[in-house]
């Protein structure tokens, strides 16, 4: 349902439901009866001010692909999150992308080895 993917997407951005309508400029219990399918035809433009705030695609809300698509975007916005939050500045970014690549490379190598041996 949309207002599922609405909720989920919403606080996979970490915005409260008042924060969330503030921004949509649409009254917070008009969100909350979206997001709980008591609401469950909201107008284009409604779901258009959503996926401007939540910063997705329309089809985002409508799409059965997109259920998908989200938990792996989630994990990589809390690992950025995390980065931030653990002093990670903008300037060490390329060192940490170094070591990223290189257990990836290592990571490749291992799976090759593992499939050559399986």
């Amino acid at each position: 349902m949309i207002g599922e993917k609405i909720k989920k997407i919403r606080k996979s951005r970490g915005l409260t439901l008042s924060e969330c309508a503030k921004r949509a400029n649409i009254s917070k219990s008009y969100l909350s009866n979206i997001e709980r399918n008591l609401n469950q035809n909201p107008s284009l433009q409604i779901i258009e001010r959503l996926a401007g705030v939540l910063n997705v695609e329309v089809n985002t809300f409508i799409s059965e692909e997109s259920r998908i698509g989200q938990i792996p975007e989630t994990k990589w916005l809390q690992f950025v999150k995390d980065l931030k939050q653990s002093g990670v500045k903008t300037n060490d970014l390329q060192a940490f992308k170094t070591v990223i690549e290189f257990a990836k490379w290592q990571q490749e190598n291992l799976d090759k080895n593992d499939k050559s041996r399986g």
